[in-house]
Order: structure tokens, then sequence, then C-alpha cells
């Protein structure tokens, strides 16, 4: 389980509040306003943006102080970060070694997971012969090979069209479930919330609420959130 505990999050001038907790192998999409703190919420979950008071735990182990590579989590972040020189193996293997000096079982396991992601054959390519989706499902087996025990994820997919980003959001819950990793996804469309996410947390007015299940939660959203949403959605 993943704990915030009486967390205050701070991001230069901007402060967050969390006291919530995330059971283990959820789906929790983190929704909001722009500018809500969303991504201020991860990060901090990462090791990337500190906690000035509080406590992260995962199944009670202390997270708050330890360096980001050293959390049982993985990040996807919104452009892939993938490397132009380096081919998809290589990216991906990334995952496991920064140096790429992998063993034979870590080259099987960086090969069973582009395979998995649906690029069997394509191991050898770089990133600019790849379409977008294609490099989106480099960055999702970069992650999937690290075996951590939480993903988070900062809208991976805001870049691609309605079918392909579908797609992604389809494999995702495939891979999490198949895996048991707890995945937390930032995303400013509530369809993406409806389509993979069992709970939401809404980050609005300087607060992350605990996780609500989806389908109450935006058939009756708070008013922070429906003005947000706008009537369109609100009423449908």
């Amino acid at each position: 389980m993943l704990k915030l505990d009486c967390c205050r999050i701070t991001n230069g001038g901007f402060e967050l509040s969390a006291d919530l907790e995330v059971q283990t192998g959820a789906r929790v999409a983190v929704i909001g306003p722009s500018g809500a703190g969303k991504t201020t919420l991860v990060e901090a979950i990462a090791g990337f943006t500190p906690v000035s008071e509080g406590r992260i735990l995962c199944d009670g182990r202390d997270l708050t102080t330890e360096h980001p590579g050293k959390r049982p989590i993985s990040m996807l972040f919104q452009d892939g970060n993938l490397f132009p020189h380096l081919s998809v193996a290589q990216n991906v293997g990334l995952g496991i070694r920064p140096n790429l000096r992998l063993s034979a079982q870590e080259q099987a396991r960086v090969s069973a997971a582009i395979d998995r992601v649906g690029l069997a054959g394509l191991s050898d390519r770089k990133p600019a012969a790849l379409s977008g989706g294609q490099q989106s499902r480099v960055a999702l087996a970069r992650v999937l090979v690290q075996r951590r025990a939480i993903l988070l994820l900062d809208e991976p997919f805001a870049a691609l069209g309605p079918a392909l980003k579908t797609e992604m959001l389809d494999l995702v819950a495939e891979l999490t479930q198949e895996t048991g990793a707890t995945m937390l996804m930032v995303s400013h469309d509530p369809s993406d919330a409806q389509r993979i996410a069992d709970h939401v947390i809404l980050v609005a007015e300087g607060h992350a609420h605990p996780p609500a299940p989806t389908e109450a939660f935006l058939n009756d959203p708070p008013p922070a959130l429906r003005a947000y949403l706008g009537e369109a959605f609100t009423a449908s």
C-alpha cells in the first residue's frame, strides 16, 4: 500500500497537502483543474519534488528521503524521454542499467518487454524511424523492464490522437493487471479515468483528496471539478 501521511509538498511558491492511501494493485487517475498540483503530487511520490512535512510510505517502508532511483517506483513522463541516438533495445535497456552493460538474462528481459508492447522486430530502429504511438510503446517497455511496484504516468499519451491514446491506455491497463503494479495516472481527460481507473484522486485548491470510486465520483463531481469539467461533461 502507498500512503501519504500528512504530507505537505512544496514546489517553488506552491504548496499541496495530501493525506491519503492507495491500495496495492489499484489503478488511480489523478485529475483536477489545470495548475492544481497533479504533476507535483506524482513527482513528490517519485522523489523529484521534496516533501516539507509528513511521510511517504510504501508497504511500511519510508520513502520520504530516498533517492528517486532507489524507490520502488517507475515514472513515465509526458515526452517519453527517448534518446534519439539509441536504438529501441538500448532505450529500453536503460531501464535496467544506465551503462547498458546487460547480461544475457537482462537482454532477454528487454526483448520480452519489446515484444509485449507490440514492437517485435523493431529493436534496432532509432526513435526517429518510429511513429508517435510506437515511441510511446518504447517508453512503456522501459518502465516495464524495471519491474517496480508502483507505476506513475504524467499524461504520457496526451500528444497522441484519440484512437492511439485509447490503444495505449488499454495496454497500460493490461500490463498493470498482469504485473500487479499500483498505477497513478495524471490526466486532464475524465474519459481516461473512466476507461482504466477504478479510483480517482482529485487535486484541487491546494489539496489532494483520498481516492474515490471513479464512476460515483464522476457522476457527481465536487464543485471544483464540476467547474473545470464544464456543463457538457457533467450533464452527460
